[in-house]
């Protein structure tokens, strides 16, 4: 499920990432979420699924039987997610897995009809603040909560330091907005919208740690954010090229440390009074 104009997703990218997501999401959140979960079975919704690699992050850590339905807009990683989906959770319980392809112009309340749970991964910041309203509109509507992990805030942190690294996070931070996308405020842009739908928000870090035990995630997303910042400010190119030349290599020699800072949310609807349930 991602929206129109964004780069559909490669399935390189999505599996090259996946250890560093898996380290970096909230064990917090998902603590303080256990309580509000309602079942059996355990009913839950990715949006913009991906390779699926939240379904197998989270499944294994929730009590079942569960069903998951996978929401992307490609096809192509419906498939991949769908098959890859976990069947059992660590109790025994049984994993259902079903898909719908679409985008976010189409969740509603009543998409999410009996949900337990609406969850996402790096979905928040490539979307518009109209998007993001709706998903916020549709979980107090279904009363679910929503566990929306891994948005970038715009900070990143390289050792050693070099005097390109801010002038390149600018120009990176501005494409990530580009075109009225959330971009670097998606908390803060969901933290609002969930709250004026009622909801009790929580937030956490989630940061990438990427050392040499990381090399080919940390040298990846440099090629990848020096791009960007290019495409912004194309006057950087030049620059830029030496810059990555040097990055890549202190990066092989093991030597490069990278931060890429990342927050998670957790939205918890407002208990429906007595009134409103009559």
């Amino acid at each position: 499920m991602r929206t129109t104009g964004v780069p559909r997703y490669a399935p390189d990218w999505l599996e090259l990432r996946e250890g560093a997501d898996a380290a970096a999401r909230s064990p917090e959140l998902l603590e303080a979420l256990r309580p509000r979960l309602s079942g059996p079975p355990l009913v839950i919704h990715d949006l913009g699924c991906g390779t699926g690699s939240m379904g197998r992050w989270l499944a294994p850590r929730l009590g079942g039987p569960q069903l998951w339905i996978l929401h992307d807009r490609d096809p192509d990683l419906l498939d991949r997610a769908a098959v890859r989906m976990p069947r059992t959770t660590a109790d025994g319980g049984r994993i259902t897995v079903a898909t719908a392809r679409g985008d976010l112009s189409r969740l509603t309340g009543s998409t999410l009809d009996g949900a337990s749970l609406v969850t996402a991964s790096a979905l928040l910041d490539v979307l518009t603040p109209r998007e993001v309203d709706g998903i916020a509109a549709a979980c107090a509507e279904a009363q679910c909560p929503a566990l929306l992990a891994l948005s970038v805030v715009g900070r990143v942190e390289l050792a050693p330091a070099d005097p390109l690294d801010a002038e390149l996070a600018e120009a990176f931070n501005a494409h990530q907005r580009r075109g009225g996308l959330v971009g670097p405020d998606a908390v803060a842009v969901a933290s609002r919208a969930f709250v004026r739908y009622g909801a009790t928000v929580r937030t956490r870090t989630s940061p990438w740690l990427l050392g040499a035990e990381r090399s080919a995630l940390a040298a990846e997303w440099l090629r990848g954010w020096v791009a960007a910042a290019v495409a912004q400010r194309p006057e950087l190119a030049g620059r830029a090229e030496g810059y990555l030349r040097r990055r890549l290599a202190a990066c092989a020699a093991g030597v490069l440390r990278v931060v890429v800072h990342h927050r998670d949310l957790l939205a918890l609807p407002a208990p429906r009074s007595a009134g409103a349930a009559a």
